[in-house]
């Protein structure tokens, strides 16, 4: 049963659920826009048999405080990392979706040094291919609205549950997967004018995200690729890994989530277990060759 544990560094407190014991290796879960770590619920406890689970609020969204100094995912990841290791967190593999898969390549790309792996779920990297056709869809309009100062707050602030509502409904492949007390959890989450802005500000900084990714590095670290085969998304899952390996990614595995769209660990969290594992076990079976 996952305990909340938090980790104070930067002057910043940054709360997890936590699960399973710290002799083993650990899996550091990061949830998307506009979520929570109450995201990956259904994925503790099993995760937690075998793994020493860290699945942390972003900064400053959720149970975590204060703002951090940069929105930048390169910054987050170190942050983040740094909260896993005071908290104990060893051979650590890191895992996220949407704005959290971002801040796992960041870590693969910046601090590979720190993990063991990396998994990039549902989500397009600031920078990469097809990062200029996914903003030119009209159907992501809200990267450019949420980039523009201030009037995301203005027109959201008092309506987070029905903004919400509709990007969960949009971007799931199975809508009802995200139940309705998760969604007021979620609203709940971002309701302070800290945290809403602390969402908004994560795509404030893509664009220096693209920039700093866009300068190629060589990415030793073991990176996994997953996508869900539903949703309105209508990029193949090559065309991601095509951006990947562009970028430097030297040990790139790719998987697809059956019945999922964005929001993976609620609408596909068996599968997701089982591919988590796969990827942990093959990482421990290179390491051992």
């Amino acid at each position: 049963m996952p305990q909340w544990d938090r980790a104070v560094l930067q002057g910043l407190t940054l709360s997890c659920r936590k699960v399973g014991a710290k002799s083993r290796p650990c899996l550091l879960l990061l949830h998307g826009w506009p979520q929570t770590s109450l995201a990956w619920r259904a994925v503790l406890d099993e995760l937690g048999e075998d793994h020493y689970v860290l699945a942390f609020d972003l900064p400053g969204v959720g149970d975590s405080r204060g703002a951090p100094p940069s929105a930048e995912k390169t910054a987050l990841a170190d942050l983040l990392l740094s909260a896993a290791e005071r908290l104990g967190g060893r051979q650590i593999i890191i895992a996220g979706y949407d704005v959290g898969g971002m801040i796992a390549f960041a870590a693969a790309r910046d601090h590979g040094a720190r993990i063991a792996g990396a998994v990039v779920m549902n989500t397009v990297i600031p920078g990469l291919h097809p990062w200029n056709r996914i903003l030119s869809d009209p159907r992501i309009f809200h990267f450019a609205l949420h980039n523009v100062p201030d009037l995301p707050e203005i027109l959201v602030r008092g309506r987070e549950r029905k903004y919400f509502d509709f990007f969960y409904n949009m971007m799931a492949s199975a809508p009802k997967a995200l139940s309705e007390e998760a969604r007021a959890a979620y609203a709940r989450g971002y309701s302070r004018s800290e945290a809403l802005k602390a969402g908004f500000d994560w795509y404030r900084a893509m664009q220096k995200d693209a920039e700093h990714n866009s300068r190629f590095t060589a990415i030793s670290v073991p990176v996994m690729y997953l996508r869900g085969d539903g949703g309105p998304a209508s990029t193949k899952l090559e065309d991601y890994a095509q951006g990947l390996r562009q970028a430097g990614v030297e040990h790139l595995e790719t998987g697809v989530l059956p019945h999922c769209g964005e929001y993976a660990p609620e609408e596909a969290p068996e599968e997701l277990i089982a591919a988590l594992r796969g990827f942990h076990r093959r990482i421990q079976s290179r390491s051992n060759q």
